[in-house]
C-alpha cells in the first residue's frame, strides 16, 4: 500500500491529505488500523432478533393504543363499548334462543345453572350497577327472532335508528318512566317529547291481538267480513300522534298494518321509515284540532281527514315505502323539497298483463317548478316492468284525490 502524506491549509487548519492504494482483492475486507471491519455482505450480530424485538414492541404499542382508545366488554351474550364518558354502547346482543325479555340499563352478563338442565330456565341475567349504558348502537339487535320484550332503562340517552334491525318477535318496548330521553306509547318507542316516532315493533300486532282479545291473525280472506273490518281497525291501524313532525330511520318496516294516519305537521319521513308492509295499503293524514295523544283509530274520529301525505311534509328517504305493493295511491305535496332514491321501489307490479298497486305518481307542482325545487334520488319513480325499464307515469300540477 502506498501512504502519501500532504499537508493542506483550509481557512487557517491543516488536514491531513491521505491517498490509500487498496489491492483490488481486498477492497471488500480490508481494516484500516482502529476501525471495523466491513460489513458487506455480512450479517449484523443477533440482526433477527432485534429486528422480532422491535415488531412486537410495534404490535404492543398499537394494541394499547386501541386498547386504551376503544375498551371493549364482552361476553358470548353481550359485547359493549367503553365511551369517553365512562360509560357504555351496547353493540351487540347474540340471544341464546331463551331470552324474551331484557332490560337495557347496565353492563349485563348471563350466569348459568349447571344443576339445571332446562335452558329454559337456567339461566339468570346479571346487571353491573357502576356500568351504567348510555348507548344503543346501529344492529345491536340483528335479525332476533326470540327476543319480545325490551325494557329501557334510565341511563340510555342514544338509540340508534337501526338498533333493533328485523326483530321480528319484538311487540313492545317499555321505558322507565325516569328516562329523560325516550318513552314508550302503548309499547310503540318515541323520543320523550314525542317529536319522533322511533320504532314500531314488527310484532306489535302480536301485542295488540293480546290486548283485544283476538285468538289468531286475520287477513281479507276472513269468511266473518264484518270480524275482519273489526280486527283492520284494532290492529292493523295506527295513529300517529300529532306532536310527531319525524318517523324515524326503519320505524315500521316490516308492521303488520294496513292504515296509518299522518299528523298534519309531519315533516320528515326518513330512511326506509315504511319499508316492506306488505298489507300497507292507505295513508290519510289528519287535522288536530286539540292534541292527538292516543294511537287507534278513535283518536282521529270526527277529525278531517285527506289522503296521502301532509302539506307540511319536506323530507321522504330513501326506501320510504319500498315493496308496499298494497299501496295504491301516492300524492306528493308542493311542501316536499326531498325525495329519496327508490323512495316507492317495487309498489308497482304486472298481473296477467295489468298494472296492480302504485300506477301514477301525483304532484302538486307543475314540472318545471318540481325539477327546480325537489332534489330527487335514482329511481324514486317504480319500475314496473325492470326487464322493460318501463316506469309509472309522474302527472304533475294535479289536484289531490278525495276520499271515497
Amino acid at each position: 500500500m502506498k501512504k502519501k502524506d500532504n499537508k493542506v491549509k483550509v481557512d487557517n487548519l491543516y488536514f491531513d491529505d491521505t491517498e490509500l492504494d487498496i489491492p483490488e482483492d481486498q477492497i471488500y475486507d480490508y481494516q484500516i488500523e482502529g476501525l471495523s471491519a466491513p460489513h458487506i455482505n455480512k450479517p449484523y450480530s443477533h440482526f433477527r432478533a432485534k429486528k422480532l424485538i422491535l415488531i412486537l414492541v410495534i404490535i404492543v404499542a398499537v394494541s394499547l393504543s386501541i386498547f386504551f382508545s376503544v375498551r371493549v366488554v364482552h361476553s358470548d351474550v353481550f359485547s359493549f363499548d367503553t365511551l369517553e364518558s365512562e360509560t357504555y354502547k351496547l353493540t351487540k346482543f347474540s340471544n341464546t334462543n331463551n331470552i324474551t325479555e331484557l332490560t337495557i340499563n347496565y353492563v349485563s352478563d348471563i350466569e348459568y345453572d349447571r344443576t339445571n338442565p332446562d335452558p329454559k330456565t337456567n339461566f339468570t341475567i346479571t346487571a353491573d350497577e357502576t356500568k351504567p349504558v348510555t348507548e344503543i348502537g346501529p344492529y345491536a339487535f340483528n335479525c332476533d327472532g326470540v327476543l319480545q320484550k325490551v325494557y329501557i332503562g334510565e341511563n340510555v340517552e342514544k338509540i340508534d335508528g337501526k338498533a333493533f334491525y328485523s326483530c321480528w318477535a319484538i311487540k313492545a318496548f317499555e321505558v322507565d318512566e325516569n328516562n329523560p330521553n325516550y318513552c314508550d306509547v302503548d309499547g310503540v318507542l318515541y323520543t320523550k317529547d314525542k317529536t319522533t316516532v322511533v320504532c314500531y315493533p314488527c310484532d306489535h300486532d302480536q301485542y295488540l291481538r293480546e290486548k283485544y282479545g283476538y285468538s289468531e291473525e286475520l287477513n281479507a280472506d276472513c269468511e266473518d267480513q264484518e270480524l275482519f273490518a273489526k280486527y283492520k281497525k284494532e290492529v292493523m291501524t295506527y295513529v300517529i300522534p300529532s306532536s310527531v313532525t319525524t318517523v324515524g330511520e326503519l320505524c315500521f318496516n316490516y308492521a303488520n298494518l294496513a292504515v296509518v294516519y299522518f299528523p298534519e305537521g309531519l315533516k320528515k319521513i326518513e330512511t326506509l321509515g315504511f319499508f316492506e308492509m306488505p298489507n300497507m295499503s292507505d295513508f290519510y293524514t289528519y287535522k288536530p284540532q286539540e292534541p292527538v295523544t292516543e294511537t287507534d283509530i278513535t283518536a282521529v274520529e270526527g277529525l278531517e281527514t285527506y289522503l296521502s301525505f301532509p302539506d307540511t311534509l319536506e323530507y321522504i328517504g330513501s326506501d320510504a315505502f319500498s315493496y308496499n305493493q298494497s299501496m295504491n295511491y301516492v300524492f306528493i305535496p308542493k311542501s316536499v323539497t326531498y325525495i329519496g332514491h327508490h323512495a316507492f321501489w317495487d309498489t308497482v307490479y304486472t298481473k296477467d298483463g295489468d298494472t296492480v298497486g302504485v300506477r301514477v305518481i301525483n304532484v302538486e307542482l307543475d314540472e318545471d317548478s318540481f325539477r327546480d325545487s325537489v332534489e330527487t334520488g335514482d329511481q324514486w319513480v317504480p319500475q314496473y316492468n325492470k326487464n322493460l325499464l318501463k316506469k309509472i307515469p309522474v302527472e304533475y300540477s294535479c289536484a289531490r284525490k278525495t276520499a271515497e
